[in-house]
């Protein structure tokens, strides 16, 4: 059945939503009813059972039930290494190397380095970064603000590029979600890899990050940022060991390598992402027991009540990632990708379709706060549409994650935003407008690249 124009409001009812609503659970559940209501005759009744039926069935896929789990035994993980003493022992270890990197770009490479190196989660990220880094800051009169940029700027944008973390499982459930219902074709894993050469923003924010670093470039409102007066700290002399929080991550990213490799058959390319991330918590968590309970770092009934805790806290995430799957089976189903595809006809050209899934995704992002919301709103309608013009998954996908980071990194309300700014110690508002001429730099040139690809694509 054609569903023609419905098709379209579909998406960009959801889109509106959650722009008008910044609340991406409740955009999602909206779009999906609305979606179900088309494909159920307009019977409201059949629409809303449709909708929580769809919601159960979506347990039947088991690529699903693995991703899920990932993602809230990754909230256990941390938990586990945070009540341990782990994570708190790794930034006294760092704090104390830090006194070897005295001067003004030593304490802005410090936060940046952190930065890189510490990919499992954006806000663990910044909250290491900005706590080692601070006192060198001070004492070298660096603004908190241009602290607060170098954390935000190196959060969410190294998560995206390596994402053997929270993001890849999203990234890699959504992309198999699109190939699931025959809209993309390709291997996740493969695609999402290929995915990370078009993910022009974070690659061009990591660049500048360090060209602002090495040449202590100040611009716009980063000029009047004014340096705190450095209060020196005390750090204790007990020596802190790194291991403590950096072994279970080593396993963790090592593992899913391995999975890839013997789900694959030797070609990591066809490896099962769901399945090697799946296991890959599972033996980080069989690690960590084993190497933080015999040695009294955690009890056996904190190691359990952590694992708890962990899973709760990321149940807003799994619940955003349910319903992304959910809407994407709906939108694949109204046939949307090909009847945008119809309307275009040629009115637009495919080579410019990145550059405006780009922008979209950018608006979305800021408007929300969010780029996991953006990501699961806005993938299946990329890859969806990409599959109907002939574009490349691949460069879809970067457009979206592209989209959602930048916009995620300049909105005032994202949740990164707010955490750099605090764990910095400067005001909201002017870590906003002190970062926001860097990043609407990098998206400059991010959306430059994603015309020029447009046109080498097609």
């Amino acid at each position: 059945m054609d569903y023609g124009v419905i098709s379209i409001i579909v998406p960009l009812l959801t889109i509106v939503v959650a722009i008008w609503s910044k609340d991406v659970v409740i955009s999602l559940l909206g779009g999906a009813f609305v979606g179900f209501l088309a494909l159920s005759g307009y019977n409201p009744l059949m629409a809303f059972t449709a909708l929580f039926n769809g919601i159960v069935g979506l347990f039947t896929e088991g690529w699903i039930v693995k991703t899920i789990i990932f993602i809230m035994l990754v909230g256990s993980i941390m938990e586990i290494l945070e009540r341990s003493g782990s994570v708190d022992e790794f930034v006294e270890f760092l704090s104390q190397k830090a006194k070897k990197i005295d001067s003004p770009t030593g304490a802005m490479l410090l936060a940046y380095i952190i930065g890189l190196v510490i990919f499992i989660e954006s806000s663990i990220t910044v909250m290491v970064a900005s706590i080692v880094a601070k006192p060198l800051f001070d004492k070298n009169g660096v603004s908190r603000e241009k602290l607060a940029y170098i954390c935000d700027a190196t959060s969410a944008p190294v998560c995206s590029m390596l994402p053997l973390n929270g993001w890849g499982a999203l990234l890699l459930g959504l992309i198999t979600a699109s190939i699931s219902t025959g809209v993309t074709n390709g291997e996740p894993v493969k695609i999402l890899l290929e995915a990370l050469l078009f993910n022009f923003y974070a690659i061009f924010t990591i660049i500048i990050v360090f060209v602002v670093i090495y040449k202590d470039i100040n611009i716009g409102a980063m000029k009047k940022a004014i340096p705190r007066v450095y209060e020196p700290s005390v750090i204790t002399n007990q020596k802190a060991n790194p291991w403590k929080m950096l072994l279970p991550l080593i396993v963790l990213v090592g593992s899913v390598p391995v999975g890839l490799y013997l789900t694959g058959d030797g070609d990591i390319f066809k490896g099962s992402g769901s399945t090697s991330v799946y296991y890959a918590v599972i033996v980080t968590l069989l690690f960590s027991y084993l190497f933080l309970v015999p040695t009294r770092n955690i009890t056996h009934s904190g190691y359990f009540e952590s694992i708890y805790k962990g899973l709760g806290n990321m149940i807003p995430i799994t619940i955003v990632m349910l319903l992304a799957f959910l809407i994407g089976k709906v939108i694949g189903d109204l046939g949307t990708a090909k009847y945008l595809a119809s309307l275009m006809g040629n009115n637009i050209s495919p080579a410019i379709i990145p550059l405006l899934v780009f922008l979209l995704s950018s608006l979305m992002a800021f408007a929300t706060g969010t780029s996991w919301g953006t990501f699961s709103i806005m993938m299946p309608i990329a890859l969806a549409l990409g599959g109907a013009l002939g574009i490349p998954p691949a460069l879809m996908v970067g457009t979206v994650m592209s989209g959602g980071v930048f916009g995620d990194h300049a909105s005032p309300i994202s949740d990164t935003t707010i955490i750099s700014s605090m764990a910095a110690g400067c005001h909201n508002m002017d870590h906003v407008n002190t970062q926001l001429p860097y990043a609407l730099i990098a998206a400059t040139f991010a959306s430059v690249a994603f015309l020029i690809a447009g046109f080498l694509a097609i």
